[in-house]
């Protein structure tokens, strides 16, 4: 019995460190080859905001709002009953992720600044959100 227990407890503490030293991985893909000819890079400011979808980057310099979703998966139009709630909390690279709450002591997360590199789910429409999704970050400043 004591032989069965220390053999738990050694598999839980190695498997609590793996887990530890690895970066959560993303489950859904943003940038598909279906896609990949769209994406681009862009200097934004990530926000949570009330509303649908709630993750939205501002395209510095320009008028732009993009509203952010995990990737073509879930996006599938503005408002499927599969994936109504990724616009409340979509996959992010897991550099933003750590980011938007490093050292959070309230409710909302920080605003990230920095270089996206962003993939359109849907044409631009002049006046409309676009639906896109955040591949991948570099140069992030944070402000809480």
């Amino acid at each position: 019995m004591k032989r069965e227990v220390f053999a738990m407890s050694l598999l839980f503490i190695s498997t609590v460190r793996a887990g530890e030293a690895k970066e959560p991985q993303r489950t859904i893909a943003c940038k598909t080859p279906a896609i990949a000819r769209s994406c681009y890079w862009t200097q934004g400011r990530l926000l949570m905001t009330n509303g649908n979808p709630s993750y939205r980057l501002w395209k510095i310099g320009t008028n732009r709002i993009l509203g952010i979703y995990s990737g073509p998966v879930t996006f599938n139009g503005r408002f499927t009953d599969q994936y109504a709630l990724d616009n409340e909390g979509p996959q992010l690279p897991p550099n933003v992720e750590s980011s938007l709450w490093k050292s959070v002591t309230g409710p909302w997360p920080n605003e990230v600044f920095a270089d996206f590199e962003v993939c359109p789910l849907e044409k631009e429409k002049p006046e409309e959100m676009q639906a896109a999704c955040i591949e991948s970050a570099k140069n992030i400043v944070i402000k809480k």
